[in-house]
């Protein structure tokens, strides 16, 4: 018996898709934003390194690290020769470093294994620490020019309004939308590969998750949300929460270890040192000045409202994820 999730529901006629694809595409072409990994003359590691740091962080805050990051290792193999230490403080505050963990083993597994040059079908990209399916068919996608189904965020939604009438796709990435991108895929392969990049800059810029901009919409004509008098979500979106939960502390953690030229005390990590004089730890004492990153990185996460079960929760954490690690001299980024 096959599961109503993989029948996906179409609301536009077949015979509509090949407009929808060259009006999506014009608009592209017209309303792309300039961005460096989208050049001619990008790498494949370039939109590697892009699709990397775009997971669940606008491009606002990835462009700036990005661009220093590629200065830095134009190549896998310049990032793989560096400690994983230094992308974690090259990674800065993007949010989610176990991605930058991930990057730098892959980009270690590039150059040992693939001769420094990122590998260019979907099956040899899955292969790599940190890729799952989107990214390898994004890179394969926007590095390769692969006729892929590419299917984020944004995609899925302008799919559901579009394509099944619905407000917002669910929760939760299912096999009917995997199945309904693959269907509204043109045939055209350098068609295809502008329609994932169209339909996703249009979820970017124009029918966003809150306040959609319907009028400016190349294809509101035959948006099938419209033709359905735009009903409400099927769910009310929750967003993922920041204040108070152990990810805060732990980037504020992580702030502390990206900021301190030698390892740090685990009693000063869970407790609270006197930031204002010198204390038995010389690198809160001697390195904690006020406007230093180093003393503004200890002051941030000595201000949380956090129990002290919490901070050792997520100091836990951190260590069982890699991103640090304890020695006799303390606790430090990895090497």
């Amino acid at each position: 018996m096959v599961s109503h999730l993989a029948i996906p529901r179409i609301f536009v006629p077949q015979s509509a898709l090949p407009l929808l694809h060259r009006e999506i595409a014009d608009w592209y072409h017209s309303n792309a934003r300039i961005l460096p990994w989208r050049e001619e003359t990008a790498t494949p590691w370039a939109i590697m390194v892009s699709e990397f740091m775009l997971q669940q962080t606008p491009v606002v805050r990835v462009l700036p690290v990005w661009e220093i990051w590629m200065k830095r290792w134009p190549t896998p193999a310049d990032l793989a020769a560096e400690p994983v230490s230094e992308a974690l403080k090259a990674w800065g505050r993007l949010g989610y470093p176990r991605r930058a963990l991930r990057l730098h083993a892959a980009a270690t597994l590039i150059t040992e294994e693939y001769a420094g040059v990122v590998p260019g079908t979907e099956a040899e990209l899955l292969a790599l620490p940190g890729v799952g399916t989107y990214t390898a068919a994004a890179i394969a996608c926007f590095a390769f020019k692969e006729p892929t189904v590419v299917v984020d965020t944004n995609i899925r939604r302008v799919h559901a309004r579009l394509i099944s009438g619905k407000a917002l796709p669910e929760q939760n990435q299912n096999a009917a939308e995997l199945a309904l991108a693959a269907r509204v895929l043109p045939t055209n392969t350098p068609l295809a590969n502008t329609w994932n990049i169209g339909v996703m800059e249009l979820g970017a810029l124009v029918c966003t998750a809150r306040s959609p901009r319907c009028e400016d919409c190349p294809v509101m004509n035959h948006c099938a949300w419209i033709d359905a008098g735009r009903p409400e979500p099927h769910y009310v979106p929750k967003g993922q929460p920041w204040h108070g939960t152990d990810r805060q502390v732990r980037g504020a953690m992580m702030a502390v270890l990206r900021n301190s030229s030698r390892p740090v005390d685990r009693a000063d990590l869970l407790g609270t040192p006197d930031l204002g004089v010198a204390t038995g730890n010389a690198q809160i004492g001697a390195l904690s000045r006020v406007g230093d990153p180093t003393h503004e990185a200890w002051v941030t996460l000595h201000s949380l409202p956090a129990e002290l079960a919490q901070r050792e929760r997520a100091l836990s954490s951190l260590l069982a994820d890699g991103l640090a690690q304890q020695a006799a001299e303390g606790i430090s980024l990895p090497d």
